[in-house]
């Protein structure tokens, strides 16, 4: 064989190795985590918060050596609080970034709005804080990292009995939000078992901004105790209007208040809501958190960036657990879960809901700002 056949045999086989090598299939450089939240429109401090707590966790677990020697990366698509766009968001999360673990979304409605798709398509999906009771009932692959709202209405209503000494209690409640809504009817429930009077209980619709023709009714009533079941935007209109007319006792709520001290005045002092965690606790899982997210940030986390934080770290504690981050295996591993984090001790219940107590936090003034400080922690048998 001469020289020039020869080279021409090892140049073929060198193209045909490099072939070979390029039509293997590509491990993936880095593990991608979907996230979908709203980071835009009316509730987008939730959004904007939680997916603040997730980047400070991956980046911390990225600058620890990743997942099992992957880097995270975080796809995190804006559904602007609409149900209809977190699912147009989770299509594209599982179709272009094909991507099989997903946090979020953030409301119950759009949480809701993508369950039944996770489930069907075997992708994992971890709703921060999405507190409707029938978020996991699509399935084994939906998890929550928060308490669910008959908890936190029966939280309440304990807090206001025991806590405050209220024996008479008025309520007002968004009646087409199923948030509000299973809030309320929890909270009555728990306060009348306590021994405590529903003395007013009046509803409004969804968008409503006057409030005063109700509240005349509740300051006829003269509540001991006025709960609250909304979100912060709704709940800082409805404050005002009850200082307005002269009702000053204390208001009661739940996590949908986080976001108040960014978007409230003083009218929602002496004000206390159910939270998932107190950003002043000594703890030292929550110590560390507020430390490392204000070098990051520059302010305080709510509670829905610790939701996320730890939504991102349990989520890793699974892939580390199963050695992989195939969704079916993860699931398992995920529903073994049983830990310290962020907002407390997590395992879960058979619906995925995890057991864990809730706090209470205060509204208060921290100089000239709006503030909260940890009131109590309850629990429920």
């Amino acid at each position: 064989m001469n020289k020039s056949l020869k080279s021409a045999i090892a140049a073929a086989m060198v193209l045909a190795a490099t072939a070979s090598l390029s039509a293997a299939p590509k491990k993936a450089a880095t593990i991608k985590i979907g996230g979908v939240a709203p980071l835009s429109g009316g509730v987008a401090v939730y959004g904007v918060e939680c997916k603040n707590g997730i980047d400070l966790a991956i980046a911390e677990i990225n600058a620890a050596g990743g997942i099992n020697g992957k880097q995270v990366e975080f796809i995190c698509e804006d559904d602007e609080g609409d149900p209809a766009k977190s699912v147009s968001a989770y299509k594209k999360l599982i179709t272009k970034d094909k991507t099989r673990l997903i946090i979020g979304s953030l409301t119950s409605g759009c949480t809701l709005a993508i369950t039944s798709q996770a489930q069907a398509n075997k992708v994992l999906q971890i709703a921060p804080a999405a507190t409707a009771p029938a978020i996991t009932d699509a399935g084994n692959f939906i998890f929550r990292t928060c308490f669910i709202d008959p908890f936190q209405g029966r939280v309440g209503g304990k807090f206001s009995y025991e806590n405050l000494g209220a024996k008479k209690a008025a309520i007002l409640y968004d009646i087409g939000n199923d948030y509000s809504v299973g809030l309320m009817e929890n909270f009555e429930s728990e306060f009348t078992k306590q021994g405590g009077t529903i003395v007013a209980k009046e509803s409004y619709g969804t968008g409503e901004k006057d409030f005063n023709a109700i509240i005349t009714k509740v300051k006829a009533a003269n509540p001991d105790v006025v709960y609250l079941p909304d979100y912060y935007a709704t709940v800082a209109l409805i404050a005002k209007q009850l200082r307005a007319q002269g009702v000053n006792t204390p208001l009661v709520g739940a996590d949908g208040w986080d976001g108040l001290t960014e978007n409230a005045g003083d009218e929602v002092l002496n004000g206390y809501y159910s939270n998932h965690y107190a950003e002043d606790s000594d703890a030292p899982a929550v110590k560390k958190f507020v430390g490392n997210f204000e070098k990051k940030y520059g302010k305080k986390p709510n509670a829905f960036a610790a939701l996320g934080y730890d939504s991102m770290y349990m989520l890793k504690d699974a892939i580390v657990a199963a050695g992989t981050t195939d969704a079916a295996k993860v699931r398992d591993a995920i529903e073994k879960t049983n830990g310290d984090y962020v907002t407390g001790h997590i395992r879960f219940d058979e619906k995925r809901n995890p057991i864990k107590s809730a706090v209470m936090v205060k509204m208060v003034k921290d100089g000239n700002k709006l503030s909260q400080a940890y009131a109590a922690t309850v629990s429920i048998d």
